[in-house]
């Protein structure tokens, strides 16, 4: 009796599995989204909003920043000066003293600490927890922007590809007049449309304009699969066309719609970035590595780089390792690739 041969799944997982970088790769991509499925479930970062330390506090290992004399940092832990007697308002300037002092201390700026382990921003918000917080809203955008992109191209490829004839037409026309826009003109005009800002604004907007690319590949898929004998037994067994589109051909496609998800998800964490710094991304309020990069661009002036270099390295790395795992993916999947 011979053995069944390995399919596709399994195959793939056997070049993976070889691959080292991709290995390092999908390690690296696992630890953020636990972090930021920690931080969803407010195990982790749920207090990123509050104010541990002082006014752009500077990394711990960079030292606190020394307070000049004269300013009120500077005199308020001192013993407070003595008064004019013929001072006509002491009286009131030792009550407005008295109230300074007793705010100064309720709020606890007295307790604040000089320096961060990465730092803080102007609210005195540790970066590190923020940088967790904001990867999660940037991610959770990619991902969910990627899906939706991926489920537009895929059904309205399936459509194109199998019925041909008139849908195929339409579809055609469809795309061409969403790829004859340049793509960052189309997202703009649709957020310039959906004026209301939020991560489901965001969300849509990446996604009604991304599924172009899967929609090609798909159709092209379709096309190539739909005269394939399986499916004509399928037919003759009278299966409906929307069985043999999505449970006969889907299966055999269905590489191609994962390796194009993980190629939107990469791009989409990057066009969230872009959006929020261009001020069309998250409502004040909630907190992005674009939301980020657009405050550090008026630190930097103040020489405050901490928040911009968090947001910079953490999205740098995901993205890095999301698109050398998206590469190896796709050689996996090749069925040309010999085992």
């Amino acid at each position: 009796m011979t053995a069944a041969s390995a399919g596709l799944w399994t195959l793939a997982w056997r070049r993976l599995r070889a691959d080292r970088v991709a290995m390092a790769s999908l390690a690296v991509v696992l630890a953020f989204l636990v972090v930021l499925m920690l931080s969803a479930f407010g195990l982790v970062a749920s207090d990123w909003e509050a104010e541990v330390g002082v006014n752009y506090a500077p990394p711990t290992f960079v030292g606190a920043t020394p307070v000049a004399p004269g300013t009120a940092a500077a005199v308020m832990p001192q013993q407070a000066l003595p008064d004019n007697p013929f001072d006509p308002l002491a009286d009131d300037i030792r009550a407005l003293r008295a109230q300074l002092v007793a705010q100064h201390d309720h709020q606890g700026a007295a307790q604040r600490r000089a320096t961060l382990p990465f730092g803080g921003d102007k609210w005195g918000h540790d970066i590190i927890k923020k940088t967790i917080k904001g990867g999660e809203t940037s991610v959770v955008v990619g991902l969910v922007a990627a899906l939706v992109a991926v489920a537009l191209g895929t059904l309205f490829g399936a459509l194109s590809g199998y019925c041909g004839g008139i849908v195929d037409d339409f579809f055609n026309w469809f795309y061409s007049v969403f790829t004859a826009i340049p793509s960052v003109l189309m997202i703009l005009a649709v957020a310039a449309v959906l004026q209301q800002k939020g991560v489901l604004t965001i969300v849509l907007i990446l996604g009604l304009t991304g599924w172009t690319g899967p929609y090609r590949l798909m159709r092209a898929e379709y096309i190539r699969h739909r005269a394939r004998e399986y499916v004509m037994a399928a037919d003759a067994i009278g299966a409906s066309h929307w069985r043999r589109m999505f449970v006969h051909i889907f299966p055999n496609v269905s590489h191609v719609a994962l390796v194009q998800l993980s190629i939107l998800a990469v791009g989409f964490i990057k066009a969230e970035v872009i959006l929020s710094f261009l001020g069309f991304g998250v409502p004040v309020g909630v907190v992005s590595w674009g939301s980020m990069l657009n405050e550090a661009q008026n630190e930097l002036i103040l020489g405050r780089w901490w928040q911009l270099t968090a947001a910079a390295i953490a999205m740098a790395v995901l993205v890095t390792a999301f698109s050398l795992f998206t590469d190896a993916l796709r050689d996996a999947l090749d069925p040309r690739v010999t085992s």
